[in-house]
């Protein structure tokens, strides 16, 4: 039986595509027999300024791009993919997806945190976008996963030399173990990779060690991860409570007619039409 599953990445694809190849290549490899993962990223022309990292450090620019994610899984689960991958370290939408949507949604953050602390009981999260951490800290607060994650660095890098060093790695793979070595020598014994290109780039140059200290392959982590729960969900039906303020699931037409009134529907669709033309 072939178990597929949708990733969701917060970035336009095609704009990257070092990192939309090796990101296909690393998942690739790690899929088990019959799963087949799926690629999507952000429509194109979702950034007209700096790209991601500046919309990610502002609460309304980050949230309105949570409609993309949550389209998305709604398509996914009408199309009949076993499960949904939020492969972005602050876990846009999440909450909001695991209630509308049937099949199993697997966030990064939360995902990579959890293997994490299996691991160690100090996490340290090394990433290269320090405006992410007010988020990261309270997606942690709201998991119950505080406790376990310790200091959160930032690699001295920019998205754009993210991008470069997969063609010439020296000086990414540098500043990743200085960055590695400061939440270390602040208590962490196990690091989680912030974003998903910083992450892909190290399982790309065979990183998973700094000095005696694991790195988690985040997405590698979450595509075993997405396999157990699609198995899960296909054997017993296996899905979230469906109770209470954020875990009730509203009736699809009542989804659909709010989400159509506020044009969501429309305009997202305006723009995947004219893409395709």
């Amino acid at each position: 039986m072939t178990t597929r599953i949708w990733h969701q990445s917060f970035t336009v694809l095609d704009d990257v595509p070092h990192y939309r190849d090796a990101l296909a290549r690393h998942l690739g490899a790690l899929a088990g027999e019959g799963v087949t993962v799926d690629f999507h990223g952000m429509q194109p022309g979702t950034y007209p300024s700096d790209y991601p990292g500046t919309h990610i450090g502002y609460g309304y620019l980050s949230g309105l791009h949570k409609e993309q994610f949550v389209s998305a899984a709604l398509q996914a689960e009408d199309e009949g993919y076993d499960a949904f991958l939020i492969a972005t370290i602050p876990d846009t939408g999440y909450e909001e997806i695991r209630s509308l949507v049937d099949i199993p949604v697997i966030a990064l953050g939360q995902t990579s945190v959890l293997m994490a602390a299996q691991l160690g009981d100090c996490v340290g999260i090394v990433n290269f976008i320090a405006a992410l951490e007010p988020q990261l800290r309270r997606n942690m607060r709201n998991y119950g996963l505080d406790r376990v994650v310790g200091p959160i660095s930032q690699v001295a890098a920019e998205f754009t030399d993210v991008m470069a060093a997969y063609a010439s790695p020296a000086g990414l793979i540098e500043a990743f173990e200085a960055a590695a070595r400061r939440v270390i020598a602040r208590g962490a014994n196990v690091i989680v990779p912030g974003e998903g290109p910083l992450n892909v780039f190290l399982a790309d140059q065979g990183i998973s060690r700094v000095d005696d200290v694991p790195v988690i392959d985040s997405l590698g982590t979450l595509l075993s991860v997405a396999e157990l729960r699609a198995a899960q969900y296909r054997r017993s039906g296996l899905k979230p409570a469906r109770s209470g303020f954020h875990y009730a699931q509203p009736p699809r037409p009542l989804l659909d007619a709010a989400r159509r009134w506020y044009g969501i529907t429309d305009a997202l669709g305006a723009r995947i039409s004219s893409d395709i033309s």
